[in-house]
């Protein structure tokens, strides 16, 4: 996809549809009752894996004068931000899991249908009102896109805006989050 020229409308729907079929689900897991749609199918398509890059890098785009960086989270959106990031000449920062980064990290836990969790950034990471575009595969039930927003803030960054790829909709987890969400495919 060339760097400056956005996807015209027709050619985002069929790369959607090219990246939604390539999705496996998996009933039962991790638990009985869950639908499990797996995103490394994607990446075992080269095709698939194409069309979302460019779909990604699309959306990086149309943010590119109201972003400064892009957090990818731990660890899908690892797999995202940086090619975002690239496609805007933006730095990519890490929200990674406790215990796993270097140096003096800010941290904000949150809840888990099972337990908790923690998320951080390294301090330095995130400049005064620098404006952030956090990037993840999946927005479920918003704890951990909660997390990663008010960590940002808590770094003294401003959240632009939170695009994860699928969003299982039906769990309204949109509405815990406290910043705009956007979502590729709605699963």
């Amino acid at each position: 996809m060339s760097e400056s020229k956005c996807l015209d409308e027709q050619t985002k729907a069929q790369l959607k549809t090219i990246v939604k079929s390539a999705f496996k689900s998996y009933p039962d897991f991790p638990k009985p009752g869950i639908l499990f749609h797996d995103i490394f199918a994607v990446f075992s398509d080269p095709v698939a894996t194409k069309a979302l890059f460019d779909l990604a890098c699309d959306h990086a785009l149309q943010l590119k004068d109201q972003v400064d960086l892009v957090v990818g989270l731990d660890s899908r959106g690892f797999l995202l931000g940086p090619i975002m990031a690239q496609a805007i000449g933006k730095p990519f920062v890490p929200g990674r899991k406790a215990g796993k980064l270097p140096g003096a990290c800010l941290s904000q836990q949150y809840a888990l249908e099972y337990g908790s969790d923690s998320l951080q950034i390294q301090a330095a990471s995130i400049k005064k009102d620098a404006k952030v575009l956090i990037v993840d595969d999946l927005l479920a039930t918003g704890g951990t896109m909660a997390a990663a927003v008010n960590l940002v803030t808590k770094c003294g960054g401003q959240v632009t805006q939170c695009w994860v790829v699928t969003e299982l909709s039906a769990l309204n987890g949109r509405n815990k989050v406290g910043a705009e969400v956007q979502a590729l495919l709605d699963m």
